[in-house]
């Protein structure tokens, strides 16, 4: 609605209310009620989901697993969530964003405090699977109720806290567990963690507002096919899909079994050590922002190959034995990984036209399926060629993304997919 039918609207009847009055605006109590409900729910979402990651040593030792088969608990968490997005989002098309948020944390919550207390790995593994799928209903959600419910001029901070609060989760899952299982196990790492998110499952519940402007649809799932087809005619977007896949799969096989190297000689670095060194996840939360800039400068192709050139100089920095070398390396790596996902996001949208949420579907499928497989693949290397394995892995995986990156940087113009369903 224009401001001038807004103004006449708002003269005309005090009994009609302005449409754009019942959208949530900036500054009012509604505004901060929703922005921190769904701060802590993408707090605890991914802190949830990435809770095991410092622990995957800590799971080999105490059930005699391998590496590789101890990163199973993150790679099946993250491989059901790649493919529950896909239908979280059309489930809450028809019965409503709030409460599939809700539910989703709830029952997620409930899936990870049990697998504290399990013995057993095949039930722990099948524990970290249903959370996997029961932790969609969050991040498929959430960024379509703000969209649907924000005012268009508060959008953009709602949605800059809400993405804050999944960054910050990621890394204090990782940082508290690791600290709490260095002094009282990793049942408590976990548990903890999983108190963290009963509290915010109940804030969530408290203070989110009931969606004002949702509408039921229904049939979206046959329609699905057709769309995406559409989406992959597009010259550019499946390179982007790959490169979401590529991006993660290298960053999380690189925290996966970095732990396992420093806690072995000759480092022997405590676990809270260990788990300090995801605190340099601080580093991505200015280059997302910064690359991102670069990116409307100097070019989306450019800047993500530049991107792929400090993650591979980061990779060589982690295979010299020196813990200054690896501080640094890990710190290009992180720096690099989060200023190409954000240029390779925005860059899906703006080829997808109004296919944003199919495309930005599909993104994050790649994205989550990367890291469940190369998290996995990666276990493999660590078993049979060690840390310089897993480089040599991802070194691999980078080389081909560079590729996919220059490629992409000879289509600079966008060709939206959707154009031919607007016709």
């Amino acid at each position: 609605m224009n401001g001038d039918t807004a103004a006449l609207t708002e003269r005309s009847s005090s009994s009609q209310m302005p449409a754009r009055s019942q959208h949530i605006e900036q500054g009012t109590p509604a505004f901060r009620r929703t922005a921190a409900a769904l701060f802590l729910a993408g707090f605890s979402t991914f802190g949830l989901l990435y809770t095991v990651q410092p622990l995957l040593p800590e799971f080999s030792r105490h059930f005699g697993v391998s590496a590789a088969n101890s990163a199973l608990a993150l790679s099946l968490s993250t491989g059901l969530l790649a493919v529950s997005m896909l239908v979280a989002g059309l489930i809450s098309d028809r019965v409503g964003r709030r409460g599939v948020m809700i539910t989703a944390l709830l029952a997620s919550t409930v899936l990870s405090a049990a697998s504290a207390v399990v013995d057993d790995w095949a039930t722990l593994l099948i524990l970290r699977t249903l959370l996997g799928i029961a932790l969609s209903g969050v991040p498929a959600v959430a960024m379509t109720y703000l969209v649907e419910e924000m005012d268009s001029r508060a959008l953009g901070l709602a949605m800059g806290l809400y993405i804050g609060g999944n960054a910050v989760g990621g890394m204090s899952g990782r940082l508290i567990a690791g600290i709490v299982a260095d002094h009282w196990g990793w049942r408590w790492g976990i548990g903890v963690v999983s108190l963290i998110a009963v509290l915010s499952t109940v804030l969530l519940w408290v203070q989110l507002p009931p969606s004002r402007h949702f509408q039921s649809r229904r049939g979206g799932l046959r329609e699905l096919p057709a769309r995406w087809r559409q989406l992959f005619a597009d010259p550019g977007l499946p390179s982007l899909f790959a490169t979401a896949f590529v991006l993660m799969g290298v960053f999380v096989t690189l925290y996966n079994y970095l732990g396992y190297h420093l806690l072995a000689p000759p480092y022997r670095l405590s676990q809270t050590v260990v788990g300090l060194i995801f605190s340099v996840y601080l580093v991505g939360t200015f280059s997302s922002a910064w690359m991102g800039q670069q990116a409307n400068r100097h070019g989306r192709g450019r800047v993500l190959g530049i991107c792929y050139g400090l993650i591979a100089f980061g990779i060589v920095l982690l295979t010299l034995p020196w813990l200054g070398c690896m501080a640094a390396g890990i710190a290009l790596v992180t720096f690099g990984f989060f200023g190409g996902h954000s240029v390779a996001s925005s860059w899906v949208g703006s080829r997808a036209g109004m296919m944003r949420a199919e495309a930005s579907a599909l993104y994050l499928f790649a994205y989550y399926l990367g890291s469940s497989l190369a998290g996995a693949v990666g276990g493999v290397f660590y078993t049979h060629w060690d840390w310089w394995g897993v480089c040599a892995f991802t070194a691999v995986l980078t080389a081909i993304g560079a590729g996919i990156a220059w490629r992409l940087g000879r289509r600079a113009q966008p060709q939206p997919a959707a154009l031919a369903l607007s016709r």
